[in-house]
C-alpha cells in the first residue's frame, strides 16, 4: 500500500496545479482558483504567495465588477520575467520564438531555408544563435526557464535524439544533447515531433482547447499526426506513433520516399496537390497558396486537383475517425489551406466512409494557432518542468545563475 502523501509533497502539488491554471487561463481571481482546487482562500492565499515570491505570479486588483463587497484579488502570469525559449525545426525553415508564462509570445523571428538535406552543426548553430539574440533582448530580472524544440520527424523524447528526419536527411543525430551544449544555459533542451506538439498546442490554446480526444494532423513535404485519447498523448512503444502520412490510400497511387506508393501524404499533401495540379513550382506553402487561389479565381485543373486530393485526404480521415473516435480532427500547417479550398470533398468522404456511430459528433477544423502550432506547442514542452514543480525549479536555476 502506497503512504499518503506528505504535507510537502501535497503543497508541491498544489503549487503546480495553481500555476497551471494560471499560465493556461491567464489572470485568475482568488475566489475561482479555490472553487477549482476545492481549496479554502486562505490556502490559495499561502499557495499564491509562495509563487509571486519567486517571481511566477503577481498578485492585484481587478477591474470594475460591479458586485458589491470586498473584491478577490487576481493572480496573473509574470509573462515578461519568466519565459522559455522555443525553437522549429521545419522541412523549409528554421523559427524561434520566446514566449512568456501563460503563453505570451514576446518575441519571433523566422528564416527560410531551401529544402534538402540540412547539416546539424549549421542547424544547430543558426538555433542557438538566434536564442542568444532573444535572450539578450529579455529584462536583466527576467529568468529563461526551459528550451524546447519542435522536430520535422522522430524523436526519442527521452534524450532528444532524431532518429529520423526524412525530408532534411538526419538518422540518429544527438539533436537536444548537443543543441544543449551550444547553448551553455544550464538547461536541458527537449526535442519532441511537430505534430504532436502541435496537437498540446491546440487542446492548450487552440481550437481543441479543454478536449481530451482529438487529432491534430501537420502536413508540409509529410503529414504527421498528434493523437490525444483520454487527456494523453499517444506515443507508442518507442514514441514514434502518430507516423500517419504513410497509411495507404491509394494502393495503385504514387510513389512515397519510404518505399511504398500511395501513402497519405504522397496522395493528399503538399506534393500530391502539386503534381494533380501539374504544376512545376517549387514545393512549399506559397506554392499550395497559388493553387488555392486559382481555384478560387477559377482555374478548372486547380479545382480539379484539390477536388482529387480532397477526396484522399477524406479517405484518411475517415479511418482514423473509425480506429481512435475522436472529438475533433484539426488540419495544421499546410493542411489548413488544403482543407479549407476542399472541404466538401473531405466531409462527403468522411459521411461515406466513417461508421455512423464515430462520425456524427466528430468535428473538422483548422488549426486556430496556424502556422505558429507547432512553436506553440514546443513552448508548453519547455514550460514542463516549472509546471510540475515550480518553487524547486525557479530554485535551481537562480543557483546554476549565481
Amino acid at each position: 500500500m502506497r503512504a499518503a502523501p506528505s504535507p510537502d509533497e501535497i503543497r508541491k502539488s498544489n503549487l503546480a496545479v495553481l500555476l497551471r491554471h494560471v499560465h493556461r487561463d491567464g489572470p485568475v481571481s482568488r475566489a475561482t482558483l479555490a472553487e477549482r482546487m476545492g481549496l479554502n482562500r486562505s490556502t490559495i492565499l499561502a499557495l499564491t504567495a509562495d509563487l509571486a515570491a519567486v517571481g511566477l505570479v503577481r498578485e492585484e486588483l481587478p477591474g470594475q465588477t460591479g458586485k458589491a463587497g470586498r473584491p478577490s484579488l487576481v493572480v496573473r502570469p509574470e509573462s515578461e520575467r519568466v519565459y522559455v525559449i522555443a525553437l522549429d525545426v521545419g522541412a523549409d525553415r528554421l523559427a524561434a520564438a520566446r514566449v512568456g508564462l501563460g503563453g505570451l509570445v514576446l518575441d519571433q523571428v523566422e528564416t527560410t531555408r531551401p529544402r534538402g538535406t540540412f547539416d546539424p552543426e549549421d542547424v544547430i548553430a543558426t538555433l542557438a544563435g538566434m536564442a542568444r539574440d532573444m535572450i539578450g533582448q529579455a529584462a536583466r530580472d527576467a529568468v529563461c526557464v526551459g528550451v524546447g524544440v519542435a522536430f520535422c520527424g522522430m524523436v526519442r523524447e527521452e534524450d532528444g535524439v532524431v532518429r529520423y528526419g526524412p525530408n532534411i536527411g538526419w538518422v540518429d543525430v544527438a539533436f537536444g544533447a548537443s543543441l544543449t551544449r551550444e547553448l551553455d544555459l544550464g538547461l536541458r533542451v527537449v526535442v519532441g515531433n511537430n505534430a504532436n506538439l502541435g496537437a498540446l498546442a491546440e487542446r492548450e490554446r487552440g481550437v481543441a482547447a479543454g478536449l481530451s480526444d482529438l487529432i491534430y494532423l501537420h502536413g508540409d513535404v509529410g503529414i504527421g499526426a498528434g493523437i490525444i485519447m483520454g487527456g494523453q498523448l499517444l506515443g507508442g512503444e518507442g514514441g514514434y506513433a502518430g507516423e500517419v502520412g504513410h497509411m495507404i490510400v491509394n494502393r495503385n497511387g504514387r510513389a512515397c520516399a519510404c518505399g511504398s506508393h500511395g501513402c497519405l501524404e504522397v496522395e493528399a499533401g503538399e506534393l500530391g496537390l502539386i503534381a494533380a495540379a501539374g504544376r512545376a513550382d517549387p514545393a512549399g506553402r506559397a506554392a499550395v497558396e497559388a493553387i488555392v487561389e486559382a481555384a478560387a479565381r477559377g482555374d478548372s485543373t486547380a479545382r480539379d486537383a484539390l477536388h482529387q486530393v480532397g477526396d484522399w485526404l477524406g479517405y484518411g480521415v475517415a479511418n482514423l475517425v473509425n480506429i481512435f473516435n475522436p472529438s475533433m480532427v484539426v488540419f495544421g500547417g499546410v493542411l489548413r489551406e488544403i482543407y479549407l479550398a476542399s472541404a466538401a470533398q473531405v466531409r462527403s468522404r468522411v459521411a461515406v466512409d466513417a461508421l455512423l456511430a464515430v462520425r456524427e459528433r466528430v468535428r473538422l477544423r483548422t488549426s486556430a494557432l496556424g502556422g505558429d502550432a507547432t512553436l506553440i506547442g514546443a513552448a508548453e514542452l519547455a514550460f514542463t518542468e516549472v509546471l510540475t514543480d515550480p518553487v524547486q525549479t525557479l530554485a535551481r536555476i537562480a543557483a546554476a545563475r549565481a
